[in-house]
């Protein structure tokens, strides 16, 4: 009985076994994950596993800093750790400190690695992204000029619009000197002077895929002043070139459709830019119209011919008035003259001649008013209503008044 021990001092026993072997302290292990698991405390707990055996793994919250990805079932990665016992359960599994994907997942982390720092340099910033024009004249492509992705660009973009332009640069898009050539039709068909230029090809690996997630290809459509729209691979496929383009298409179908606007449209717009122009021209005339009127209501207030009628009027009533005045005075003067002669009637020789009375003068024209103004003898005139009668006096016969 001096044997027997307890299960914690057994499984002690194996821990510390597995503490001493250095091989286990730093092992890598390549294998599939599996029964991945995220805990509330941020440590991950999943399987290893391969065609004949599996392997318990845990990461604790502190190392997953280095982790550039999330674990997920299926992936093929290579986990870097020590191997050691759980007491409490009598287990071994694998303390994960470092975890790397394998294969196409190593091109994975070198994809999200770029991604993060072109993201640091600020190249996928919204602010930097140019606006795709609405009406294009010419359509730069880079892409092979065989394949399925140029035939859908030119289809589409000649049934939407057949008068715009489409200028092929035929690059490499899979290979060692693809990215090269990507940047070199980028560069040209930017001195070409395109009005938008579609970069991409169609669907494939990520390996396919990746010269357009080389940083030069990335620099040169962020240095491009022409705007370009992305249209790399299918529809989930995303690429370094989305994040930086102005635009990006989820097929090169939907570039070429989001590049040239469809002619029926550009028609209606047209007649509809036309309507409102008519319309806006229509009211400004009005305005200009009544603008007009008012101006000449001012002008001919302000006019000099206007005041000269003005005046002529006021003069004409000036002289109504004056003709009114005269007439006035004349019909005053007229029964004032009329009164006159009436009193000059009263006292006047001729009236007095009419009446019987006659008028003595001598020679000299001097009224005789006495018979102390004459002599025997002389010589007088007798004016009487019809004429003069010449005479002489023969006898002075002298009366003698009564007092009155």
């Amino acid at each position: 009985m001096q044997n027997v021990i307890s299960v914690r001092q057994l499984n002690t026993y194996i821990k510390n076994m597995f503490t001493q072997d250095y091989f286990l302290q730093m092992v890598s292990v390549k294998g599939e994950v599996s029964n991945c698991k995220y805990h509330p405390s941020g440590h991950i707990y999943f399987t290893l596993k391969d065609s004949a055996s599996a392997l318990n793994c845990i990461m604790f919250a502190g190392d997953r800093r280095g982790l550039g990805f999330r674990l997920t079932e299926g992936q093929q990665v290579i986990a870097k750790g020590s191997v050691s016992v759980f007491e409490r359960d009598g287990r071994y599994q694998l303390y994960v400190k470092e975890v790397t994907l394998d294969g196409a997942g190593a091109l994975y982390e070198k994809y999200e690695q770029l991604k993060r720092e072109l993201a640091e340099e600020g190249m996928f910033a919204p602010e930097y992204k140019q606006q795709i024009p609405k009406y294009i004249h010419t359509l730069g492509v880079v892409t092979a000029d065989t394949g399925a992705a140029v035939r859908d660009i030119i289809q589409i973009a000649s049934r939407r619009n057949p008068y715009v332009q489409i200028i092929l640069y035929p690059a490499l898009v899979q290979g060692a000197s693809a990215a090269p050539s990507i940047v070199n039709g980028i560069h040209a068909l930017e001195r070409q002077g395109v009005d938008v230029m579609i970069v991409g090809r169609g669907g494939g690996s990520i390996e396919d895929l990746w010269a357009f997630n080389e940083r030069m290809v990335a620099q040169a459509v962020f240095d491009c002043s022409v705007p370009i729209i992305s249209a790399v691979g299918h529809e989930t496929d995303t690429t370094i070139i989305d994040y930086v383009a102005d635009l990006r298409a989820p097929t090169p179908s939907a570039a070429a459709e989001l590049a040239v606007t469809q002619v029926s449209d550009i028609e209606n717009e047209i007649l509809d830019r036309q309507d409102r122009l008519y319309q806006r021209m229509g009211r400004v005339l009005q305005h200009k119209r009544q603008q007009a009127d008012q101006m000449e209501m001012r002008l001919k207030y302000l006019s000099p011919a206007s005041r000269i009628r003005e005046k002529r009027t006021y003069s004409i009533q000036l002289e109504d008035r004056l003709q009114n005045r005269l007439q006035a005075i004349l019909r005053e003067r007229r029964h004032n003259l009329a009164l006159y002669i009436e009193r000059m009637k009263a006292v006047s020789p001729l009236e007095k001649l009419n009446s019987g009375f006659s008028y003595v003068e001598d020679t000299d024209g001097k009224n005789i008013r006495s018979v102390t103004q004459v002599e025997a003898g002389e010589r007088l005139r007798i004016r009487v209503s019809d004429g003069v009668i010449d005479t002489r006096v023969e006898q002075i016969q002298k009366e003698e008044r009564l007092p009155g």
